[in-house]
């Protein structure tokens, strides 16, 4: 399997404008250029919450993807959202385990502010998705 294909070809993803940067070997990273369309507030581009968590999955589902070799759904995934980014967004992603049935992924995401000191921490992620054959 294409692994960058496959996603570059997933419609919601690049609707969102998610590019994923790098895949390989149970790792990924992604970005996403953040833009008024992707804000909750309506006088500043301050990332939603939906973005944030759809970055997160993408990239951790490429993750596993890089070590499964085929697609796998999300069975769960649980956020804490840390702050608000005002910049572009990154998100890194690393399997800690591959299972048979399910693999998990933790992910962190970030957001370029402009005008800090670097990159703020936005979200960090534990994914749970299906590694193994549906029946």
């Amino acid at each position: 399997m294409d692994v960058e294909s496959f996603f570059e070809e997933m419609p919601f993803a690049d609707l969102l404008g998610i590019e994923l940067t790098e895949i390989d070997d149970g790792h990924a990273e992604g970005r996403l250029e953040m833009r008024d369309e992707l804000s909750w507030h309506s006088e500043r581009v301050l990332a939603h919450g939906g973005v944030t968590y759809t970055l997160a999955d993408t990239v951790g589902g490429a993750a596993l993807v890089s070590l499964v070799d085929r697609p796998v759904p999300t069975v769960d995934m649980r956020m804490d959202y840390l702050e608000a980014g005002t910049g572009d967004l990154t998100a890194e992603a690393d399997v800690l385990r591959q299972g048979s049935d399910v693999g998990v992924v933790d992910v962190d995401v970030y957001a370029d502010d402009s005008g800090g000191d670097g990159d703020t921490h936005l979200a960090s992620a534990r994914g749970v998705y299906k590694t193994g054959a549906s029946e």
